[in-house]
């Protein structure tokens, strides 16, 4: 074999394992920091003091980013709905719908010591189809706590 064609390869091999690498990697500080300042921007842009939680793929806190004046009770809340997307693995909205009366997970909200949140404002974080964390928004009504961490998660990927 020619030196560069088996460069080429060797070169192909360690991008390859590298991109693997990356794929199986959690969610960083410096991610959640940066996931963070977006969204607040944007909170920021309609007004809204919020409190953004995110959380790695096993449900703990990495990053919690309180804005100047958020309610004191949307700490618990961002980080309930960040907990809730993690350990179920779908947003909070998606949540409300299948626990609502005479659906399949009707009273799950009672479960887990109170933890789950059964509104929007939760979203799972994926990275290549794989889920490492959630964010929850917490301090504006409903439809924007909802649209604001559906646009983190949209910016995430």
């Amino acid at each position: 074999m020619d030196e560069q064609v088996i460069r080429q390869i060797v070169e192909q091999a360690i991008t390859q394992a590298a991109s693997e690498a990356a794929a199986e990697a959690g969610l960083t500080l410096e991610e959640a920091k940066g996931l963070a300042e977006q969204v607040e921007r944007k909170a920021k842009e309609m007004k809204l003091p919020v409190v953004i939680a995110i959380v790695d793929k096993a449900a703990r806190p990495v990053a919690v980013h309180c804005m100047d004046d958020a309610y004191i009770a949307s700490f618990d809340i961002a980080l309930n709905k960040a907990y809730t997307s993690a350990g179920l693995k779908m947003s909070t909205a998606e949540l409300g719908r299948l626990s609502a009366p005479g659906q399949p997970l009707y009273g799950i909200q009672n479960t887990n010591q109170g933890r789950i949140v059964i509104f929007g404002g939760g979203e799972v974080l994926e990275r290549n189809g794989k889920i490492v964390g959630a964010l929850g928004v917490s301090g504006g009504t409903l439809e924007q706590d909802t649209a604001l961490a559906a646009y983190g998660r949209e910016i995430f990927r």
